[in-house]
């Protein structure tokens, strides 16, 4: 068995995306990045045409109906790594990654919900005046995870 697969590992996903092709690009970000799992909370999708890589086929993907639903269901040791523009976020360029988390990204336009950035253990930012697409912030989120940083 990969040692790197029992010791560290990460899932990455979106809740109440607005629209599906957000996840399509970030499903094959996460598979070029090294995610083991994706997700969405809220809404469901299809395999997306911008899914060039038929990443659909080679990384597991789960929806949960709701945040209640997601958090009960996470891995045992796992840490949940929220991706808000908040004053309370660390700054991404700082963070020292979770070995085992999920990194939880919200919609454009409405950002990660009440419940969700309370029940983070880790809440982390960009340095930007504004909002990205949530597809680039999970990529930029999972190539800084790759970086050779320490992982907590």
């Amino acid at each position: 068995m990969n040692d790197n697969f029992t010791n560290e590992y990460f899932g990455i996903g979106i809740q109440n995306g607005k629209t599906p092709e957000n996840l399509g690009v970030l499903w094959r970000s996460a598979q070029n990045l090294g995610a083991s799992f994706i997700f969405t909370i809220g809404n469901r999708y299809a395999k997306q045409a911008c899914d060039t890589h038929d990443a659909v086929k080679a990384m597991p993907y789960f929806h949960y109906e709701t945040f209640d639903e997601f958090f009960n269901n996470m891995p045992k040791g796992t840490r949940l790594v929220g991706v808000e523009l908040t004053d309370e976020a660390v700054d991404l360029e700082t963070f020292n990654h979770p070995r085992r988390c999920v990194y939880l990204l919200g919609a454009e336009d409405h950002g990660l919900s009440k419940q969700a950035i309370e029940k983070a253990h880790f809440l982390v930012k960009f340095q930007s005046q504004f909002s990205l697409n949530v597809s680039v912030a999970g990529s930029i989120v999972m190539y800084d995870r790759g970086l050779n940083k320490s992982r907590c």
